[in-house]
Order: C-alpha cells, then sequence, then structure tokens
C-alpha cells in the first residue's frame, strides 16, 4: 500500500511525484505506459535537441491517435509517451495562460480558486527566468528555466519586423505583468537550457526540471512500460489501479489515485473502470461506478497550415521563436522544415466556440478511444480563422513570400479552410472541472472526481476553458496547485 499512486510520468505526474515525495514521510508510487528515463542521459538526442519536435510516424516514445477534425475529415494527433510525457517532445513554448481565461475558469468553478491572482504566486515560485526573474511578477529561483531566443534566424526576424511595420505592438515578455499582453509580436519564452559551445540549446521538460532530481528518494519509486488496464473500487472508494507490466498483471493497491495521464488517456481510463456516461458504459459491458459526463466536451486549437516559399534557411534554436497574438489568434512563424524547401506558418484559433467529445469503442485497454474534434461547426469560428488567414496573407506578401491564398480574405472559402485544416495538439476538457451541479463537471475546483473518494485527476483534461495560450506552463501550474490538496 502507497500514500498515492500517480499514474503517467508526463508533465503533471513528474512534477506531483517530484512535490509530493519532498515529505520523506509520504510514499508515491508512479507507473507510466511508456519507457522510464532514469537518468539525462537515458534520454534519445532527438528529445533533448530544442530544435526538433520529435513526432515521426512510428516513433517509440508517441502516443498515436486517429481523430476527426471534422464530420469528414479525418486527423491525427500525438502524445509524448515515457518520462516527461509531451514536455518531452513539446516546442518547449512556455507563455502564462491570460487573466481572462483564468477568470473565465473561476466563474465555471465558482469560486475565486482560478483567478490569475491567486494562481500568481505558484507562477513565480515554479520558474526561473533567465530574462525577466527580477521583474514583477517573475520568479528566478523555480525549478523551470525559462529563456528567449537572444539571436532569433532571419525568418523569424522578418516576420517580426514586417508584424511592427503593419501597426502591431512589440511585446519582450509574453509574461509580463499584470498578466502578459494580449496583443503584440514578440519572442517565445521557451524551456530551455543555456547555449552550448556550439550554440544549440538542449530541452528541459518536466522530467529533467522535477521528476530527475527527485528519484533517489526512497519513497518515490516510478516503474514504466506498464499498462494501467482499470481503477479498482470498493464501493464508490478508488484502492488501487490494475496493471500489466512485462505482460503479467498486478494489482498497485493506494490509498489515493491521482491520473496524470493527460487529456485522452485518463479519460479512457476513467470510462474503462465504470465512470462515465452510464448508457454509453453499459453498451460497452462496463459496470458504472459512478455516472459522469466524461470525454463529452473537448476543446482544441484548430490551426490553418500556410504553406509558402522563402528565402531564409529552415532551422531555428525552438521550432517557434517568435509569435504574432490578437484578440483569440496567434499566428506561429515555425522554424521547422515541414516539407523540403517549405515553411510552414501556422494560424491557430486560441478561444474556439466549437467544442468535441471522446468516447470508448471496445472497453479494451489497447483500442484508441474515438476523438471527434468538431472544429469549424460555428461559423464565427469559420470567420474568425477567415480573417485571421487574411492578415498571415498579407504578413506573407510584405516579406515576399510565395503562398496560394489568393487575393485576401474574401478569397478564402470555407472549403480553402477545411483543406489546410489541422490540430494544435492541446487537447483539454475531456475531464472537465466544475461544480457539482454542473452536469458537463467530472472534477470538482481541487481536481477530485465528483461522486467517488480518493480518486483525482490532474492534467489539461480538467481545463474548462479554451486557453489563450499554448497548455505547457498551465499544466506545470496545475500540479504545483494540485500538491497541496494531495499531501
Amino acid at each position: 500500500m502507497v500514500d498515492t499512486l500517480i499514474i503517467g510520468a508526463g508533465t503533471a505526474g513528474s512534477v506531483l511525484a517530484a512535490r509530493l515525495s519532498e515529505d520523506p514521510g509520504h510514499t508515491v508510487r508512479v507507473v507510466e505506459a511508456g519507457a522510464h528515463r532514469r537518468t539525462t542521459a537515458d534520454f534519445p538526442p532527438e528529445l533533448t535537441d530544442s530544435s526538433a519536435l520529435p513526432t515521426a510516424a512510428g516513433a517509440p516514445w508517441l502516443w498515436q491517435y486517429p481523430v476527426a477534425l471534422t464530420p469528414e475529415i479525418p486527423g491525427q494527433i500525438v502524445r509524448g509517451r515515457g518520462t516527461g510525457g509531451s514536455g518531452s517532445v513539446n516546442g518547449c513554448y512556455f507563455v502564462r495562460a491570460a487573466p481572462r481565461d483564468f477568470a473565465a475558469w473561476s466563474r465555471e468553478v465558482g469560486t475565486r480558486t482560478w483567478d490569475f491572482e491567486e494562481v500568481l504566486p505558484h507562477l513565480r515560485s515554479l520558474e526561473n527566468d533567465e530574462d525577466y526573474g527580477d521583474h514583477a511578477g517573475h520568479g528566478r529561483s523555480g525549478p523551470v528555466p525559462v529563456r528567449r531566443i537572444a539571436r532569433p534566424g532571419r525568418l523569424a526576424e522578418e516576420f517580426a519586423a514586417t508584424c511592427l511595420d503593419l501597426g502591431f505592438g512589440e511585446v519582450p515578455d509574453w509574461n509580463a505583468m499584470p498578466g502578459g499582453p494580449d496583443t503584440g509580436v514578440g519572442p517565445v519564452p521557451c524551456t530551455i537550457g543555456p547555449p552550448d559551445s556550439s550554440g544549440r540549446h538542449h530541452r528541459i521538460g518536466p522530467a529533467h526540471s522535477h521528476l530527475l532530481p527527485a528519484l533517489a528518494r526512497p519513497n518515490l519509486a516510478v516503474r514504466g512500460d506498464t499498462v494501467v488496464t482499470r481503477l479498482r473500487f470498493e464501493g464508490t472508494r478508488v484502492v488501487g489501479a490494475d496493471c500489466v507490466s512485462g505482460g503479467q498483471p498486478e494489482t498497485i493497491r493506494a490509498d489515493r489515485v491521482v491520473l496524470c495521464a493527460g487529456a485522452v488517456e485518463s479519460a479512457a481510463l476513467l470510462l474503462r473502470s465504470g465512470i462515465g456516461p452510464a448508457d454509453d458504459l453499459a453498451a460497452l459491458g462496463i459496470p458504472v461506478v459512478a455516472p459522469a459526463p466524461v470525454g463529452q466536451w473537448t476543446t482544441d486549437h484548430p490551426e490553418i497550415g500556410i504553406e509558402y516559399r522563402h528565402p531564409a534557411p529552415a532551422g531555428g534554436a525552438v521550432p517557434l521563436e517568435y509569435v504574432l497574438a490578437f484578440d483569440d489568434i496567434e499566428i506561429r512563424p515555425y522554424t521547422v522544415a515541414f516539407a523540403p524547401d517549405v515553411h510552414r506558418m501556422g494560424v491557430a484559433l486560441m478561444r474556439p466556440t466549437s467544442a468535441g467529445r471522446l468516447r470508448l469503442t471496445s472497453p479494451d485497454p489497447l483500442v484508441a478511444p474515438l476523438i471527434e474534434q468538431g472544429y469549424l461547426a460555428t461559423a464565427s469560428d469559420r470567420a474568425r480563422l477567415r480573417a485571421a488567414v487574411g492578415l498571415a496573407g498579407k504578413i506573407l506578401e510584405v516579406m515576399s513570400a510565395q503562398w496560394s491564398g489568393g487575393a485576401g480574405e474574401g478569397a478564402i472559402s470555407d472549403h480553402w479552410l477545411l483543406e489546410r485544416l489541422g490540430t494544435s495538439q492541446h487537447l483539454a476538457g475531456t475531464c472537465r472541472m466544475g461544480r457539482a451541479d454542473d452536469p458537463r463537471a467530472v472534477v470538482d475546483e481541487r481536481c477530485r472526481v465528483h461522486g467517488v473518494e480518493g480518486l483525482s485527476v490532474v492534467d489539461l483534461s480538467v481545463v474548462p476553458v479554451p486557453l489563450s495560450r499554448g497548455p505547457q506552463a498551465t499544466v506545470v501550474l496545475l500540479a504545483e496547485r494540485a500538491t497541496a490538496d494531495l499531501r
């Protein structure tokens, strides 16, 4: 019997394991479906190079899921698998969610728990901002290193200069007080180390900043290559989890279980364990432990990919060195090459009004759930993206780039958008946070699952509103906030 069993050693699981095990009297056990890497040297070079997006098909450090972007358009999403999770394969982007996101979050849970003023002390304590650590609202003593690229590549420089010429303001620090600017162009805060002798940076994800330094503690045990098949209950209290490791079944008993497996796997595990829509579970022959709207509301950031040609060489210190943000749009000039001699600009809708859902098609843990993104289902989402693509096209034209967008916003049809529709890979909300009387809510404001005891979910699946910025900083914050409630 352990005090806390954490399922998933990704971003949230790494943070929680390190923080909870600071108490030598609190035993923590972590199980991870992917490989467990015990030292920095155990990480493949692809996972340590901050300039890469190591998301090629078939990579052993990825979960890959088929999705329906719309009812007619299939797609695929990937998630990190193994120690560090998606924090070991992402673009190192570490921008705080906007104050209006936190205000909307608090409204959903009916308290001020998630107001920006309430979470700011945690945001400060977790970061070591090498550029602005001594400024108001920042920190310099936390475990997460934050840097901006001092010498961006030619493409990022031309993009930023063009945005300034078009009248957008300069944003030196997206995480500046009083909560970050809403509009402008500026360098992306990144979780990377200092440049080495060749000028390259290392990706420093949550495994490096939190979990690896804690592995020597006798009260912390981590096991990889272990698939959790279902949770165990006595009545409505969780008492552990059934696992398969090395082909052998095992039951791990725990006083408390915390799911940190991400928006896909945390939701799927709840459903397999009998927590979900009662009719759906019954149709799959899964006994109902507690009815809950697991998977019934999901959100993500739909993204239009614009391919173009430009004489600047591909490559940069990170996949995204600069970003332009305004209203609910981010325009992203990626430095990574998605095709030979072709650059890509992403136009992402950060607060979509369309929503999707996730559901099981089988109780078998090896069968991926069905994920329906529901992208661009509303006229307002399509209109916002058309206008944003029109602006992106103007930026490209000023940069003397070649692209096939037509002659301005009026020429951008819904069909044109759908042909280029993709995703920012930020699936959230499958285990939505909210009040007990909210028919969409799965967990309360402290991440505890409604209707059962001893079970929490701490990852992006609980976030109840679309975030105006990428989610990595918010997931670290979630785990930091949850620590006090789980000790």
